[in-house]
C-alpha cells in the first residue's frame, strides 16, 4: 500500500539522534518511523489527523 502523496518530512519534535517520525500529507496523512522504513506507514483521514494534533496541543 502506498499512501504517500507528498515528500516525507521529519517531525519538528525529532531528537538529535535522528530518531523521529516522518509525515506525508495529502488526502490521507501518512506517518512512518524513520528507523523502521520496512514497516507499513500508518494512514490517517484528515479529520482524525487534525484531532490527533489538537490533542497534542491541549495536553
Amino acid at each position: 500500500m502506498s499512501i504517500q502523496t507528498t515528500p516525507w518530512h521529519k517531525s519538528s519534535y525529532s531528537n538529535e539522534a535522528g530518531t523521529c517520525v516522518e509525515v506525508s500529507e495529502g488526502p490521507v496523512t501518512g506517518v512512518r518511523d524513520n528507523q523502521n522504513l520496512h514497516l507499513e506507514p500508518l494512514g490517517f483521514a484528515p479529520g482524525a489527523w487534525a484531532r490527533f494534533l489538537g490533542s497534542l496541543h491541549t495536553g
